[in-house]
């Protein structure tokens, strides 16, 4: 069976960790496919907000994100407990949207990578939005500072 198999990026701006819950935990004993989604999830929320933006605002008071498509290459189990490390890379900018890579790992040990497609969405008009030049420039000063 064919598999789509993502490479991990050079470089990721940003990091934040989070603790595998017992919620998380399936009937497996490890960290649910879907949990880890979910983390990943978190992980993104907290990534605007150090930005001072948020996925309904990326600085023009009126485009969000939505997710377009989502592919995960699951490595290795985590559990209950674990403190992951998710570190993220944004890029392959077009006038409408962007994608975001994540790579997932418990210590040294990689756990998964997941890639994102966002598209730039204006929830007022219900309609694609190019990229706001303010979320643009949040991105640009944070790599100078």
């Amino acid at each position: 069976m064919p598999r789509i198999k993502l490479a991990e990026q050079e470089v990721y701006e940003f990091r934040f960790s989070i603790q595998v819950r017992p919620q998380d935990i399936n009937y497996g004993g490890h960290l649910g496919n879907d949990d880890l989604i979910s983390l990943v999830g978190a992980a993104r929320a907290q990534l605007f907000h150090s930005l001072g933006l948020s996925e309904l605002d990326l600085g023009d008071g009126q485009t969000g994100i939505i997710i377009t498509d989502l592919v995960v290459n699951y490595r290795a189990e985590a559990f209950m407990f674990d403190e992951l490390l998710v570190e993220t890379h944004l890029d392959e900018f077009a006038e409408k949207g962007f994608r975001m890579f994540h790579r997932v790992r418990k210590n040294s040990k990689l756990i998964a990578l997941m890639e994102t497609g966002l598209m730039t969405y204006n929830y007022a008009s219900k309609e694609t939005a190019p990229i706001p030049e303010a979320f643009l420039k949040h991105l640009a000063d944070r790599n100078t500072s």
